[in-house]
């Protein structure tokens, strides 16, 4: 499954609570390179995921995904 497949499984079966999620990504302008977001901090996916605070993250800056803190995807 690639990753905007596992992302809109997450947001959308019914299976999952989205707010479980963890979405680490690569973020410029951090001292340590590495921020998060929380799935219910999610708008929308697409080749980006567009955040309720304006951001917008590239789907290449995803580095790994944890659901109720487990790691589920790594690149």
């Amino acid at each position: 499954m690639n990753l905007l497949d596992l992302l809109n499984k997450l947001k959308w079966d019914k299976n999952y609570d989205f707010s479980k999620v963890k979405v680490w990504y690569i973020s410029r302008g951090k001292i340590d390179d590495l921020s998060f977001v929380n799935g219910n901090e999610i708008k929308s996916i697409g080749k980006f995921l567009e955040i309720k605070n304006g951001k917008y993250i590239p789907i290449h800056r995803i580095v790994k995904i944890e659901y109720g803190g487990k790691e589920i995807w790594e690149r």
